[in-house]
């Protein structure tokens, strides 16, 4: 549950701005129907229901429920509630991640794929893009001071960058490799909490510097932070001996 209650709503504009806490909800309420928690076509908990379990008032969760209703996660029977859609065929789909083979294939993607987003992001973003990137850093600022690694927040981040390209085939990669990446950076948080709070500090940081490159218009930047934070994290978890991904001649 998160730390703000229900006693505390009237104070949530002033503590942490709404469009955070509803970004909280969402990202949690999406992970649960991508993992199965809420079958498709079963009704949500109620309204009062699920404000009164994330701690926020109803118009924050509204929000949060509004975002998922417009990306057909979820829609809504008058008067009966919210329930889970069934998904739609996408023409992007991947394989689940399998071996440690896959999650660093997954990189070598992305590597291409978020490089090319920062230099877009940074000659195309708006104000509104920026305040995305913005409350990504406050969670990720906020889960480093407590020692915790937000692969939500992380997520939100790249996300934000890949909306920023005003290019949609970017977003819609992003996403269809959402449960891939989650792999990834779960793993990656682990390593960095096994190596203590400078690791994570670190991570903050270049997330920071790449935000700071994409403000200022600097693609260039942008994109070559981009790369080494990616590489730095592939890194973590392959300490530096990469899988041979060679396809073998035929025999």
């Amino acid at each position: 549950m998160f730390a703000v209650t229900e006693n505390n709503n009237a104070k949530e504009t002033k503590s942490k701005p709404r469009r955070l806490l509803a970004d909280k909800v969402y990202h949690s309420l999406f992970s649960r129907i991508s993992n199965g928690d809420y079958p498709v076509n079963q009704r949500l908990p109620s309204e009062h229901q699920l404000s009164e379990e994330f701690g926020v008032s109803r118009p924050v969760l509204r929000s949060a429920l509004e975002k998922l209703r417009k990306e057909g996660v979820i829609y809504a029977r008058q008067g009966a509630g919210n329930y889970v859609r069934a998904p739609s065929v996408s023409p992007v789909g991947f394989a689940r991640v399998e071996t440690l083979a896959d999650i660093q294939r997954c990189y070598e993607f992305r590597l291409n794929l978020e490089t090319t987003a920062a230099v877009l992001a940074a000659e195309r973003h708006n104000t509104a893009i920026m305040a995305d990137l913005e409350d990504a850093l406050e969670l990720m600022r906020t889960a480093t001071g407590s020692q915790i690694h937000r692969e939500d927040a992380d997520f939100a981040f790249h996300i934000a960058i890949a909306k920023a390209t005003n290019n949609h085939y970017f977003e819609a990669a992003m996403r269809a490799l959402r449960e891939h990446i989650y792999v990834g950076m779960q793993m990656h948080g682990q390593s960095l909490l096994n190596e203590g709070g400078k690791a994570l500090a670190f991570v903050f940081e270049e997330h920071l510097e790449i935000s700071n490159a994409i403000r200022a218009r600097d693609g260039a930047l942008a994109s070559k932070l981009m790369r080494s934070h990616l590489e730095h994290s592939r890194d973590r978890l392959f300490g530096g001996g990469l899988i041979n991904l060679k396809m073998p001649d035929p025999s």
